[in-house]
C-alpha cells in the first residue's frame, strides 16, 4: 500500500512520423536537429495543443513550470525482417531564403542567404509528462488538448506532420521508467529529469519566456537501452 501512495498520473505521446526535427542552437544558415525531442519543443506542442498564444508569455510560462518529461528512443524493427534494428538517421535540406535576420537584436536582414536543415528520419518516441505543479487537472486538460489540438500539431517543423495522433495512453505509476515501461515497444534508452546513478548530459533547452530564443540548462539523465546515435 505504501507504494500506492508515490504513484503518480502520467500522460504518454507518442512521436511518430516520416520526419521529424528537434532543434538544437542555430541561427539561419544551420538549422541542425537533435537526436531526440527537447523539452522547449515539446513544451511548444503542448502550448499548440492547448491553444496558447504566442503573446501569452504567462500561460507559455505556466506550462513550462509545470511539466515534468522523459523521452524514449523506441527501437524500431523491419517489418521484413523482425530481427533487423531500424536505425534513426539524419536527412539534411539545402535551400535559400530570402529577408534572414542578421542578428537577434536587430531588424536588419541579408537579400537572400543559403541554409540547411536537418531532419530525423525512421525515428519514433515515446514521451511521459507528468505534472509537477500545483494545478491538480493539468494532466486531464493536456489529455483532452493532445486529443483535440487547437493548432495543428507537427514534429518540430511545419513540414513534419504527425504519422498518428500524439495520444497513447493515460496510467499511474511509481516512476516515470516505470510509466514507460508499460509502453511498447520495450527497449530503447529513456532521457530523463529524474536523477540516477547513469551517465547524465548538460542540455540547454529550457524556454526563457521574457527573452525569446533564449534558453537555459538542465541535466538530463541517460536510462537503459542500447540505442546509439550514428
Amino acid at each position: 500500500m505504501a507504494g500506492n501512495k508515490n504513484m503518480k498520473e502520467y500522460l504518454i505521446l507518442k512521436l511518430q512520423g516520416p520526419m521529424q526535427a528537434w532543434g538544437e542552437h542555430s541561427f539561419e544558415g544551420l538549422r541542425p536537429s537533435n537526436y531526440v525531442p527537447t523539452r522547449s519543443a515539446v513544451i511548444g506542442l503542448l502550448g499548440a495543443c492547448l491553444g496558447i498564444k504566442r503573446e501569452e508569455k504567462n500561460r507559455y510560462k505556466e506550462l513550462v513550470d509545470s511539466i515534468g518529461m522523459a523521452v524514449r528512443v523506441d527501437m524500431r524493427k523491419s517489418p521484413d525482417n523482425e530481427d533487423k534494428r531500424l536505425i534513426q538517421q539524419k536527412m539534411t535540406d539545402y535551400h535559400t531564403i530570402k529577408n534572414a535576420r542578421k542578428d537577434y537584436h536587430g531588424l536588419s536582414s541579408h537579400e537572400t542567404i543559403q541554409t540547411w536543415r536537418e531532419y530525423l528520419m525512421d525515428a519514433e518516441f515515446t514521451v511521459a509528462i507528468w505534472n509537477r505543479g500545483a494545478d491538480e487537472t493539468l494532466i486531464e486538460n493536456l489529455d483532452q488538448a493532445v486529443k483535440k489540438p487547437y493548432f495543428t500539431p507537427y514534429l518540430g517543423r511545419r513540414s513534419c506532420p504527425i504519422a498518428r495522433p500524439l495520444f497513447e495512453r493515460i496510467l499511474k505509476a511509481d516512476s516515470e521508467l516505470a510509466a514507460l515501461g508499460k509502453v511498447s515497444p520495450a527497449g530503447g534508452e529513456i532521457y530523463s529529469e529524474t536523477p540516477g546513478k547513469v551517465r547524465s548530459l548538460k542540455v540547454r533547452d529550457v524556454p526563457l519566456i521574457h527573452q525569446p530564443r533564449q534558453f537555459a540548462s538542465r541535466i538530463v539523465y541517460v536510462y537503459g537501452g542500447d540505442y546509439v546515435p550514428e
